[in-house]
């Protein structure tokens, strides 16, 4: 089996020219280890490729997939823009110094806080997701005496390739406006109507983990029949066209994704000929990829500890994290590919389960996974964990947030403190009755 990291002279696997098992008794376990170059790489795919296609562009990470000030100084590096779905994210770029104008707010349910943000510090675009949402962002406009440039949301009734717990542009979707009900054009008419929202154009996302280009193309042309009519009747030319993300990645050997070029490539020749053919100005292609960026760029070390065996029908090998630190299996039943990264070099001798610390029958990270002889203290390895996982980590069972640690050109540099325990009550406080009795001292 291919594995996307070497190994090195030691038998031991190697991340970003680093050992990971000297990684691991350096900052302890479990630990996301994100490989700086592979990040690089991934993000200069998409730039290097629209620009030598020859048209305008963002390449804005979605920063729901990983989230932290080190991250969101490489993107900008890199020339990235930014989606940010949150206040958090938001207050996130902000701390890492990310250029405003490059950032891009999502969300299906913004607060009036959200919008008030937004706009107090002269974000790029909002994407409008609800008419709830236009009013309340005309408001703060108003209030402010500003405007806004401004996406809307729309499904475009394509049903993507993939989990259906995470499909969101068929037109059963809690995002975005419909287009072949009408909402879509409702909500141009109400937002283009408003000198303080500049409606730059349309965005729809059809899903997540896509391995072909067939949907993204169906989109486009939906997007497009729309974008003529409006041309037509309301004379509306479009700057922008934002055909979203979910390009897929290689979690293990079943999946087949294809190169990142190959997707924009795809995209960029059908919006070049849908606008010639119906007679409009090539808009701004702008996409929003994620999981493509950070995804197979990190890998997550695991100490193996407790081993339970079951004769004739399954050996359970536990490791010290789990759903805290990677919800995925769990929600939905994701797949991983794992080594034992201190015995990259030894014969495949059994087959496991790898189970997580949670108390919970369904915290299983990865199911009949083939590896050598084990032993308690044993290291596991599990690949492309760089998306989803440090974003989702949870205090269940009150485990603290595991570690993060960059690597590029043989350095290494801790970006995210592990929790302490400290943190974990940071935010409690005592309850100041006992017995319908006010405890002072707890008040104080």
């Amino acid at each position: 089996m291919d594995y996307p990291f070497p190994t090195n002279q030691n038998g031991h696997l190697e991340i970003g020219g680093m050992d990971a098992v000297e990684l691991a008794h350096k900052y302890g376990t479990p630990l996301f280890v994100y490989d700086v170059s592979v990040i690089r790489k991934n993000a200069r795919a998409f730039v290097e490729t629209f620009k030598r296609l020859g048209v305008d562009y963002q390449v804005a990470y979605a920063s729901k997939a990983f989230s932290s000030v080190a991250m969101l100084q490489v993107a900008e590096q890199e020339g990235l823009s930014l989606d940010v779905v949150s206040q958090g994210e938001l207050y996130t770029a902000l701390q890492a110094n990310f250029p405003v104008e490059k950032i891009h707010m999502h969300g299906n349910n913004k607060s009036r806080e959200e919008l008030e943000m937004a706009v107090q510090y002269g974000i790029g675009c909002i994407v409008i997701d609800n008419f709830y949402e236009i009013e309340i962002l005309k408001e703060i406009l108003e209030e402010n005496n500003t405007s806004m440039d401004v996406l809307l949301r729309v499904t475009p009734g394509i049903e993507a390739h993939t989990h259906d717990y995470i499909l969101t542009g068929n037109e059963d979707s809690k995002f975005g406006f419909d287009l072949t009900n009408g909402q879509a054009e409702q909500a141009f008419l109400l937002a283009n109507a408003s000198p303080l929202l500049n409606v730059k154009g349309l965005h729809c996302h059809i899903g997540s983990q896509i391995f072909e280009t067939d949907g993204f193309v169906m989109a486009v042309r939906r997007l497009f029949d729309s974008l003529h009519q409006w041309s037509q009747v309301y004379d509306y030319t479009p700057e922008v066209l934002n055909l979203g993300g979910g390009f897929g990645i290689r979690y293990t050997a079943e999946d087949e994704p294809l190169p990142l070029v190959e997707y924009v490539e795809a995209l960029v020749s059908e919006v070049k000929q849908q606008a010639e053919q119906l007679k409009l100005p090539v808009p701004e292609i702008w996409i929003e990829p994620g999981r493509s960026i950070v995804g197979n760029a990190c890998v997550t070390i695991y100490t193996m500890g407790a081993i339970k065996n079951i004769p004739g029908i399954r050996k359970y090998v536990s490791v010290d994290g789990g759903m805290t630190d990677n919800l995925r299996p769990a929600l939905y039943q994701a797949k991983y590919q794992a080594v034992v990264a201190n015995k990259m070099n030894l014969d495949l001798k059994e087959q496991v389960s790898i189970a997580g610390k949670c108390c919970e029958s369904g915290d299983m990270l990865i199911w009949d996974i083939d590896v050598p002889e084990i032993t308690h203290g044993d290291l596991l390895a599990v690949f492309s964990t760089g998306a989803y996982g440090y974003s989702m980590s949870n205090h269940y069972n009150r485990f603290p947030k595991a570690a993060v640690v960059f690597v590029e050109d043989g350095q290494d540099q801790l970006v995210i403190r592990r929790e302490t325990y400290e943190d974990l009550t940071r935010n409690d406080l005592q309850y100041a009755y006992n017995g319908g009795v006010l405890n002072e001292a707890s008040n104080n």
